[in-house]
């Protein structure tokens, strides 16, 4: 099947290039930037030897001319720009931005005004675990980013257990991967190096998005406090959350009851690593409880879980393959 990916210049585009390059089924036919006039192996010189192609100018026209599916990894506003006019094609996407992740009235409040009303709404969750057979029909997968995938698979099956009136809290801390490629004054070495620190606590716009999908699988409200912080490390996550129960659970127990059948997600004994996860496709989960206080922790790859490797299982699942081709494994340790 012929693939194609917008947006090949950032770190989630790499990635995709890098988990197609293997794919059992699908093949890059189309890569492209918004300026384009470059080779992939020259943008990312690490493909150097290993493939040599041209990168376009992203147009419409080529995607519905090259592609049966298409990755938008763009930044938000700039991927509902070609979402919009693909709709009425054969291409089946897989936005890797917010663009339609969210309710159109909570994406205009925390983004920008929506240039897609028509079709905000239509964008399928690209949570797997959650909505794999909505995500089977789909024109368009909304792939979650790497905060909200972390927290939803480490919450979601205790939200029977908890006491929704009390809030959730979330202590998320992330690569510097997971900023962008582009330099900023938090992301610069001397910034970063041998420091840690939060940023938007309490007001970061993945909160109302965990609670929109909390509300959408178990129709229950349920109050966020998020704070995401950034670690002096390249990729990464780690999410811990701090619940209060309204049962009497074994939160192991609940966890492995719940994602029995769920191959990429991994219920651990002991509290997780980022380590473990990093260059996999795996989510490793943990829980704990003291009387009523419950304590879940969740670990990733932020670009791959978190990103990339998420939208390729959306596509596999679009595409009628098997959701596993593809998916990497292998952790980079040690």
């Amino acid at each position: 099947m012929r693939v194609g990916i917008v947006g090949v210049s950032g770190y989630t585009g790499l990635e995709l290039i890098k988990l197609i390059l293997t794919h059992p089924t699908f093949k890059l036919t189309y890569l492209a930037t918004t300026a384009g006039d470059n080779m992939v192996e020259s943008i990312h010189p690490a493909l150097q030897d290993v493939i040599t192609m041209v990168i376009e100018k992203a147009s419409v026209d080529d995607i519905k001319l090259h592609c049966d599916v298409v990755f938008l990894a763009l930044p938000h506003k700039a991927s509902m720009g070609f979402a919009k006019k693909l709709w009425d094609c054969d291409v089946k996407v897989v936005d890797l931005s917010a663009d339609y992740r969210l309710l159109q009235e909570t994406y205009e409040k925390y983004y920008c005004s929506h240039e897609d009303a028509s079709n905000a709404h239509k964008g399928i969750y690209g949570l797997i675990e959650y909505y794999r057979d909505d995500i089977k029909s789909a024109k368009l997968v909304a792939s979650p980013g790497c905060y909200p995938t972390a927290t939803l698979l480490g919450i979601l099956p205790f939200i029977p257990y908890i006491d929704t009136n009390a809030p959730l809290f979330v202590d998320a801390k992330s690569g510097v991967s997971g900023a962008g490629k582009s330099c900023t004054e938090t992301t610069h070495f001397v910034s970063i190096n041998d420091n840690i620190f939060a940023y938007n606590p309490l007001k970061h716009r993945h909160a109302p998005e965990i609670m929109e999908k909390i509300a959408d699988i178990y129709g229950v409200d349920i109050n966020v406090h998020f704070v995401p912080h950034l670690v002096p490390m390249t990729r990464g996550e780690l999410v811990s959350i701090y619940a209060t129960l309204k049962s009497d659970i074994d939160p192991i127990e609940v966890l492995k009851n719940h994602y029995a059948n769920e191959p990429f997600v991994r219920i651990r004994e002991k509290p997780v690593d980022t380590k473990s996860v990093s260059g996999t496709h795996f989510c490793d989960i943990y829980a704990a409880r003291d009387g009523n206080a419950l304590f879940v922790s969740s670990s990733i790859d932020n670009l791959l879980r978190g990103a990339s490797s998420q939208a390729l299982a959306a596509a596999n699942i679009m595409c009628g393959l098997e959701e596993n081709a593809g998916l990497p494994r292998l952790a980079y340790v040690p």
